[in-house]
């Protein structure tokens, strides 16, 4: 495939991504806000808790293999009905697991009725094992715009059934349902509208050269992954739920966004990179435009949260919510460094280095674990700062194969991004200023949110940024392309 080909592929499949990232995240936030007003803190911490075990024995359940069949250059119909039987099996397995573990689980926290909550919202694991290789076939081949009504479809029912349960007084209930209608319904509609379909085939000899790349990105997964739920546990053993509740509710809307661009970026580079493997100066190429461009994209929402952080919580959630404001920002300077862990990241995998990857995930969560170890006696705020801290050395580490493998060293990477970076700083420090001048929340954050994205683009168009060019340009073509289309 040519290369500006290549590109545009990438891009009109990344917008698909993001489509479908933002309008469930998006319908998910303005549930997540009515949902707050009704509920009490100590519902969302209690929630929190279970959630912490039914993501870490989610990482089992994909084992991997979803990751290597999009690798795996001539994935075949045995390949895939190979992983999906497997998947099955783990599944199953991990969910009877949770199941007997349950109550154990409960009188370790001292709240009895977190055992049937566990059992119940354990069932997502399940579903997670049926969709999970529908969702490596549409990344493998490239049919993104399939997640948008899939994922959309789910978050809109979930939204109403947790938002009349809320209302006829649930509670903690209405956060569970809405959680499993969402993941049935995602699957059903994956089911639905992709074409491939399990055979019954199975081999060993293709499951052990799968499991051969996967686990170690399933052993770097569960790292990942208990390393970042361990602090929740933490928090909620050694302190309260609504101190569990104010941490993570901090995080919650940076996450919205950085999860919506890290997984349409994420989705689409590591399949984009996986064809590319062979070519180092296109993976190096891909690599930093993809830097560039989602940090173009993060750095304002970051910088701008951070600025607007105290009346953005009160009109949101109302003013039993701000004791969230200190974390929400912590979590948004952590989280503008992120493009350089996701890239970096894809295109070591993309490259066939899982082996490069566990090593990399066994060095940082060894920093991590040190930071979280010597500081969670000292506080919720000092747990966040850690992390702040840990996350910042981490983006070197993560950066550090490429020197080698791509000649693009960590250096070259905050170059690229400090111009996106410093243009953003600008933003918020002015648009800071239009608080405290007497209006009311929600006067001042629409005052804020137009200023900051005016002036962002405005001081993108003054300094000539790069990323801004090409975004520009793409959406351009894609929309001469459309008028184009209609017109034969």
């Amino acid at each position: 495939m040519h290369n500006s080909s290549v590109s545009s592929n990438a891009m009109i499949n990344a917008l698909w991504r993001f489509a479908e990232r933002f309008g469930a995240k998006g319908v998910e936030f303005i549930v997540s806000i009515v949902l707050a007003r009704i509920l009490l803190p100590d519902d969302y911490g209690t929630i929190a808790l279970v959630t912490v075990f039914t993501t870490v024995l989610n990482v089992f359940i994909d084992s991997g293999l979803g990751n290597a069949l999009i690798q795996k250059k001539d994935a075949d119909d045995l390949d895939f009905s190979t992983v999906f039987f497997t998947n099955m099996i783990i599944c199953l397995i991990v969910y009877i697991f949770l199941f007997i573990a349950a109550p154990f689980i409960s009188g370790f926290y001292q709240k009895s009725e977190l055992t049937n909550i566990i059992r119940v919202l354990g069932f997502t694991l399940v579903i997670a094992g049926i969709k999970n290789v529908q969702q490596a076939y549409i990344s493998r081949t490239m049919q993104f715009k399939k997640f948008f009504f899939a994922t959309l479809g789910g978050t809109v029912g979930a939204a109403i059934v947790g938002i009349i349960m809320a209302y006829r007084g649930m509670g903690v209930w209405a956060l569970v349902a809405q959680q499993i209608f969402n993941a049935t319904m995602d699957t059903c509609i994956l089911w639905l509208t992709v074409r491939w379909r399990p055979k019954l085939l199975f081999s060993f000899t293709r499951l052990k050269q799968l499991f051969g790349y996967g686990w170690k990105l399933l052993v770097s997964s569960l790292l990942d992954t208990v390393y970042n739920d361990l602090r929740q546990l933490i928090i909620g053993k050694l302190y309260t739920t609504g101190d569990l509740a104010y941490y993570n509710q901090g995080n919650r809307l940076p996450q919205y966004l950085i999860s919506n661009v890290n997984t349409s970026i994420d989705s689409v580079l590591f399949p984009i990179l996986s064809q590319q493997q062979d070519d180092c100066d296109r993976v190096r190429i891909m690599t930093r435009r993809a830097i560039s461009v989602s940090s173009y994209i993060i750095a304002p929402f970051m910088i701008g949260f951070v600025s607007v952080a105290p009346s953005l919580i009160k009109f949101l959630l109302t003013d039993k919510w701000l004791p969230c404001v200190p974390f929400l920002r912590i979590f948004c300077i952590t989280y503008l460094f992120y493009p350089i862990h996701t890239a970096n990241l894809n295109a070591i995998k993309a490259m066939g280095r899982s082996d490069l990857f566990l090593k990399l995930e066994i060095a940082k969560k060894t920093v991590g674990m040190v930071l979280l170890l010597s500081t969670m006696r000292f506080g919720v705020m000092v747990m966040a700062y850690s992390l702040l801290v840990s996350s910042l050395l981490c983006q070197i580490i993560n950066a550090w194969p490429n020197r080698k493998l791509l000649n693009y060293g960590y250096l070259e990477q905050l170059k690229d991004i400090l111009p996106n970076i410093l243009i953003a700083v600008i933003m918020g420090i002015c648009v800071s200023f239009y608080d405290g001048f007497g209006f009311s929340d929600f006067v001042t954050l629409v005052i804020q949110v137009v200023a900051g994205g005016i002036l962002y683009i405005s001081l993108s168009i003054v300094t000539k940024n790069e990323s801004f060019k090409y975004l520009f340009e793409i959406l351009k073509s894609y929309v001469i392309k459309k008028k184009l289309n209609r017109r034969l």
